[in-house]
């Protein structure tokens, strides 16, 4: 199916059970996700919108639309402002440890890709400055990067190191995961402190997930040190929540 233009496959409803007990939206919204699922409705493309696809089923508006938020709610949908409502594998469920977002998505099967936004060498702020433990003012390397998966954005990266990877390069970025190049320049990132929140999105950060311009996003902050405990990253991303979770697993002492 092209992706450049909606679509919606008749043939998945053509018995639906109008005069059972199972409601219609349900029977919709089962149906185009066992299609989304085995791939015969792909990642990525648009389907028509809620009035087109009601007067081809003969249902109201109000049921397309139920059926359609049940599979944004598990996230195989996303509604993107200015595109519509378009497929996606899967929300990203990311296990809180020491890896990145790219090794993440690969791992659990999502294909990533990386816009590098900005990179530059800039005087460190006194926040970045008191989280890397340096000077105020002392050059370090600052970073934007928009991620996406499966052809839908999930997070803006931001992240600040150390002035002697100065010499990382836009094609590094678009083609690997940060902390794959750290170790690919004998970098091991030993221990880090993270903190998991939500806010509203700020500045372009709406623009750049596809959702409202003040719409809520999931942030989290992470400060990773080497193995002689030199501060190497410190990191700010925020996350489109119904695209993406953490995960984690709790042991009683």
């Amino acid at each position: 199916m092209p992706t450049n233009e909606p679509v919606w496959p008749d043939h998945l409803f053509a018995d639906l059970d109008r005069t059972g007990p199972v409601p219609l939206y349900y029977q919709v919204s089962q149906r185009l996700e066992q299609a989304i699922r085995s791939g015969e409705v792909p990642t990525g493309v648009r389907l028509e919108n809620e009035i087109a696809i009601g007067e081809r089923l003969g249902l109201s508006r109000p049921t397309v639309r139920r059926a359609i938020q049940e599979l944004v709610d598990k996230g195989l949908l996303v509604r993107r402002r200015g595109v519509g409502t378009q497929v996606v594998r899967g929300q990203v469920t990311r296990p809180v440890e020491l890896t990145s977002l790219y090794e993440d998505l690969k791992n659990t099967h999502h294909e990533p890709a990386t816009r590098v936004l900005s990179l530059e060498v800039v005087p460190a702020t006194d926040a970045v400055a008191e989280r890397l433990g340096i000077a105020p003012g002392t050059p370090v390397v600052h970073m934007r990067r928009q991620r996406s998966t499966d052809g839908a954005p999930v997070a803006v990266l931001e992240n600040y190191l150390p002035e002697e990877f100065a010499d990382v390069t836009t094609e590094q970025l678009q083609q690997r995961g940060l902390y794959q190049l750290l170790r690919g320049r004998g970098i091991a990132i030993r221990i880090a402190h993270q903190r998991i929140g939500a806010r509203r999105a700020h500045d372009d950060e709406g623009e750049l997930l596809g959702i409202d311009p003040d719409g809520p996003v999931l942030t989290m902050e992470r400060v990773a040190y080497d193995a002689s405990g030199h501060a190497i990253e410190y990191g700010a991303h925020c996350y489109r929540p119904d695209s993406y979770s953490f995960e984690t697993t709790l042991v009683a002492k």
